[in-house]
C-alpha cells in the first residue's frame, strides 16, 4: 500500500532519493514545515545503511611472485615445533587472554535533509534541497536525534516516520508514473 504525501513531501523525498540510493534507506523522520515569510522549510533526519564500497581492482598490479617449493618451510615440522611448545592440560596464562566483548551494535548512517521552498513573490517556486551525512550510529541514536531535534524546535507533534519500505515503494511507484507520463 503507498501512503499518500502533499507536493511538498513528495517532492522532499524524491530529492532525498536522487542524492541517497533508495535501497539504502531505512527509515526516515520527517518533521513538520514552517513557514516564514513567504518561504516554507522542512527537516528530515534519515537513518541509512553505510555506503558499500568496493575493494579497487588492480588490473595494472605486477603479478606477485610464488616462493620455490625449496623456499617454502615444512609444515609438518613447524607443526610438531609448536606441539612440542605448549602443553595442552597447561591453563597457566589464561587469565591474560582479552575478555570477550560483545559486538557492538550495528552502525548505520544518519543523514539531514533540509529542504527550502519559496512560496511567494518574485521567486515563487524556487526549490532548494540539501542532504548531509552527519554521522555513523546505532538506531537508538537515531530515534535520540530525532527526539533532540523535536524538542528544540518545540514541535508537540510527532514527526512523521516512513520505514525504508514505504520510502522504496513510493519512490518506485513515483519514477514510474513519471516515465509513464513522458511516454517511456
Amino acid at each position: 500500500m503507498t501512503r499518500f504525501l502533499d507536493p511538498t513531501r513528495e517532492r522532499f523525498l524524491m530529492a532525498v532519493a536522487a542524492s541517497l540510493p533508495p535501497e539504502r534507506l531505512l527509515e526516515l523522520h520527517f518533521f513538520a514545515p514552517i513557514r516564514q515569510g513567504g518561504i516554507e522549510s522542512g527537516v528530515a533526519v534519515i537513518a541509512a545503511y553505510p555506503e558499500i564500497i568496493a575493494e579497487p581492482i588492480m588490473a595494472d598490479a605486477p603479478p606477485v611472485e610464488e616462493p620455490e617449493d625449496d623456499d617454502l618451510p615444512d609444515v609438518e615440522q613447524q607443526l610438531s615445533a609448536l606441539a612440542e611448545l605448549r602443553d595442552p592440560d597447561d591453563l597457566s596464562g589464561i587469565d591474560d587472554l582479552p575478555d570477550e566483548r560483545p559486538s557492538s551494535p550495528r552502525r548505520y548512517t544518519v543523514y539531514t535533509a533540509k529542504y527550502r521552498l519559496v512560496l511567494k513573490g518574485r521567486d515563487r517556486g524556487k526549490w532548494e534541497s540539501s542532504l548531509v551525512a552527519e554521522a555513523d550510529a546505532p538506531l537508538v541514536t537515531v530515534e535520540t536525534v530525532v527526539r533532540g531535534v523535536q524538542r528544540r524546535s518545540g514541535d508537540a507533534d510527532e514527526p512523521e516516520r516512513m520505514s525504508g519500505d514505504e520510502a522504496r515503494e513510493f519512490v518506485l511507484a513515483a519514477s514510474g508514473a513519471s516515465r509513464a507520463a513522458l511516454g517511456r
